[in-house]
């Protein structure tokens, strides 16, 4: 593949989005930037989703995951579904009975500003943290594949071009964009992974059925694991409930867009139909991993071994010859570019902009979202001077959007100095922390019927993340085991007794929140 057909591949998908942004932003208020209008289609949100849930994360760390993992993957995602489902029949209709724009409307209407404020806080933290991870995944595949090419730019140029041209098409039409977007991108990542599996089941001789019985047979595909340790099933089971609960359902980036529909059955329906597509599609990857697997060692181009403690994945080199040690998070990436057919590599570049995109550009408008409804108040100008207030108001907007792309930025240059670990579980672990005070915010919200000293809500919330530090820190020597994924439910009940400790018995709460 040369510079100049990933240049021309670039600069055509880059034209498409800017296409639809011309169409979608036209015109568009702060209205149309935080809700949409209330106009999008159910099952363009559903398709849509798909793209922003999978992101760069599923579409490489995932195929590389199998080989330490195998598909126990999907006990979590399994788990997704008893989120999602109790997001489309609680969540949902409390949101849409609220007419929430921000979602932690809910938390003022219940508790107060201050437990509104602090669980704004910690999804701007939260999400700030995951679209910068997701982001510096794809930065780091995608300069390793100039690098290959011999097209010398510096990781920091790569970054910085990738959180401008979201910029650009973004900062008009806001959720509006994105909602139709991510449904081109959906479509080109998923088509990019599809077709690829067909290329490597055809150069193993498989046809559907036998890439099947080839890939269950594998060592790769055990999907359930009973003991005890990171992959037990209950443990992975319940972590995908919770993790799906908090990372769509309290989560402005993903219920902003179900919050787009027309009204709430279209929003149930999408809901319902994209949480069984994503069991499907993240199947289908971990399927791909171990095809990937497969050929690669068919062709004795890759080998798994243990460098002290440490997995790592050898993988040739094809100019030297020489096996290289990479993380897994390179085992697409290397087959596609040096060994798989031209196509493959271009559709797997298509599948990286598309991956890369379709989180970044939804994160970045809900990030804007928030802070301007949840801090700033923009949701509606001020009726002083409607005219003038709310073409100040979009001013601001853009500024804030503006400030959240730089933030990204840095953030990405600090992971690219301190990252050690695979992409997947660093997301999953800083989510633990992060969204783990809105979990018990939420539950005890829900659960309870009683009133909390909502000053002291944010020194609870802060005080939870620093138990669950120590609890994870010292779970190894405490406990006997490592805590995995499961840190997100000790921080959310730590969350939750916090709040019963200074609450009240109420009667005046309406039934309505």
């Amino acid at each position: 593949m040369s510079p100049f057909i990933i240049f021309i591949v670039i600069a055509a998908y880059f034209g498409v989005l800017w296409l639809i942004s011309t169409r979608t932003g036209k015109n568009g208020d702060n209205k149309t930037y935080f809700t949409g209008n209330h106009s999008s289609p159910w099952y363009l949100v559903a398709f849509g989703m798909i793209g922003a849930s999978l992101s760069g994360v599923t579409f490489i760390s995932v195929p590389g995951w199998v080989a330490t993992r195998q598909f126990s993957y999907m006990q979590m995602v399994l788990g997704y579904l008893v989120g999602y489902t109790f997001i489309a029949l609680v969540l949902m209709p409390l949101y849409y009975r609220m007419r929430l724009t921000s979602i932690y409307g809910y938390l003022e209407s219940r508790f107060g500003t201050v437990s509104y404020k602090t669980g704004a806080a910690f999804f701007l933290l939260s999400r700030t943290i995951g679209a910068s991870f997701r982001l510096y995944l794809v930065a780091i595949v995608f300069q390793f594949i100039l690098e290959k090419l011999t097209v010398n730019i510096p990781f920091a140029v790569v970054v910085a071009l990738s959180i401008t041209l979201i910029y650009l098409y973004t900062y008009r039409g806001g959720i509006q964009t994105v909602v139709w977007t991510d449904t081109l991108q959906t479509f080109f990542m998923l088509a990019s992974a599809g077709l690829t599996v067909w290329w490597v089941a055809d150069d193993l001789n498989l046809g559907f059925m036998g890439m099947i019985d080839t890939v269950s047979a594998s060592s790769y595909s055990q999907i359930f694991f009973w003991e005890s340790g990171p992959k037990n099933f209950f443990m992975q089971f319940l972590s995908g409930a919770f993790i799906a609960f908090v990372m769509t359902g309290l989560d402005q980036d993903m219920m902003q867009k179900n919050l787009t529909c027309r009204n709430l059955r279209e929003a149930q329906v999408n809901m319902f139909s994209f949480s069984v597509v994503l069991v499907v599609v993240n199947l289908a990857f971990l399927a791909l991993g171990a095809l990937l697997y497969l050929y690669g060692h068919k062709e004795g181009v890759i080998d798994e071994t243990m460098i002290g403690e440490r997995f790592q994945l050898l993988i040739q080199d094809k100019a030297s010859g020489e096996m290289v040690a990479r993380g897994t998070d390179y085992l697409f990436p290397v087959l596609a570019i040096d060994y798989l057919p031209g196509v493959v590599g271009i559709l797997f570049l298509l599948g990286l902009v598309a991956a890369a995109y379709s989180s970044a550009d939804s994160a970045l408008a809900a990030l804007t979202t928030s802070y301007c409804v949840d801090f700033l108040r923009l949701e509606k100008p001020s009726k002083v001077d409607g005219l003038r207030s709310e073409e100040e108001n979009q001013k601001k907007r853009k500024y804030v959007q503006l400030g959240f792309s730089v933030l990204i930025f840095v953030l990405i240059l600090v992971f690219k100095a301190v990252n050690d670990d695979a992409v997947i579980a660093q997301i999953f672990k800083a989510a633990g922390f992060t969204y783990g005070p809105l979990l018990g915010l939420y539950a005890f919200g829900l659960l309870t019927r009683r009133k909390v000293k909502d000053p002291w809500v944010a020194l609870v919330c802060i005080g939870a993340v620093l138990l669950s530090f120590i609890i994870n820190w010292n779970a190894e020597e405490w406990f006997g085991s490592k805590i995995g994924f499961e840190i997100l439910i000790y921080n959310g009940g730590l969350t939750y007794l916090g709040l019963w400790i200074i609450s009240r018995k109420s009667s005046s709460i309406p039934e309505e929140i």
